[in-house]
């Protein structure tokens, strides 16, 4: 940290403003330059004073930064890194906030200059919610981390970005990005398929009548459609393979209900139940429920 001078972000949502506002208010050495391509967005950003600089264009964003994140949605990053690389210092480190891996990897290897370096992140952290205006400088605090990297990272980026992370309050781990992948698939990616399969099949007659059960069961399905479909087409093969296992889940309990096998269909309830009983026990002793 006591290297970096300039951060960029690129991107400038709930992320990206919240990355602004924390360095903003840890580290009043480093600039904060920001940036988005939507002039609207660039104009509440200054008014709400997310970063030191929301910049115009994004050349002059990243030109003279030493850690540049994006925090644009996935299918972006390619083109990104390619708009970018030329005007990139030596040495710096681009990583994002992305929700899938391999690919974000691939493009930087094919995109970026040999004397740039990129590392992935994957904070854990953000709501249904979206825009600058619902940034927090206190939103990474206590947030798992996951920070990506492959045979050809460069070992010092990695230490810069695992670093940075922690800094804003992150429980860092380190995974290659296939094993993120497939982790944040079944974890992520499948609970909000799940959450928009569970709204488009309830009558738009019946919705009203739902209660906070239905409408807790349903609060991912909130988030904004562009950034998920991203997130399903970086990484489809896992997450259809995992759409498969719930579906198996689905049929085993379907059955037990058809047959009116109230043994099959207690056990499969109760081992759910159990199951999650220790998740909630395990995140309570990680002071990851807040």
């Amino acid at each position: 940290m006591k290297k970096l001078r300039q951060i960029s972000v690129i991107g400038m949502g709930l992320l990206g403003s919240s990355v602004t506002l924390a360095v903003l208010r840890s580290f009043s050495s480093i600039r904060t330059v920001g940036y988005s391509h939507r002039a609207s967005t660039r104009k509440k950003a200054r008014d709400l004073g997310v970063a030191e600089k929301i910049a115009e264009d994004l050349l002059s964003c990243v030109r003279d930064s030493d850690l540049v994140i994006i925090a644009t949605p996935i299918c972006t990053f390619e083109d990104i890194f390619e708009q970018i690389a030329p005007d990139l210092k030596d040495g710096c480190v681009v990583t994002d906030v992305g929700s899938t891996k391999k690919l974000a990897h691939q493009w930087a290897r094919k995109r970026l200059g040999k004397t740039v370096h990129y590392v992935g992140s994957h904070p854990i952290a953000g709501s249904e919610k979206r825009g600058v205006e619902f940034a927090r400088d206190d939103l990474f605090f206590g947030a798992k981390c996951i920070v990506t990297k492959d045979k050809n990272t460069n070992a010092a980026a990695v230490r810069c970005v695992k670093e940075f992370w922690s800094s804003l309050g992150c429980s860092v781990s380190v995974m290659n990005p296939a094993e993120h992948d497939k982790v944040f698939a079944d974890v992520s990616h499948v609970p909000h398929a799940m959450a928009a399969a569970l709204v488009n099949a309830t009558d738009s007659k019946q919705i009203n009548f739902a209660g906070k059960g239905f409408v807790d069961t349903s609060r991912i399905a909130s988030g904004p459609a562009n950034v998920w479909a991203d997130i399903f087409m970086t990484n489809s093969a896992n997450t259809a393979f995992g759409i498969e296992k719930v579906i198996s889940q689905l049929r085993k309990l379907q059955s037990a209900i058809k047959q009116e096998n109230y043994q099959k269909t207690l056990k499969l309830l109760e081992d759910a139940r159990s199951k999650r009983e220790k998740l909630i026990k395990y995140k309570m002793k990680k002071n990851e429920l807040i």
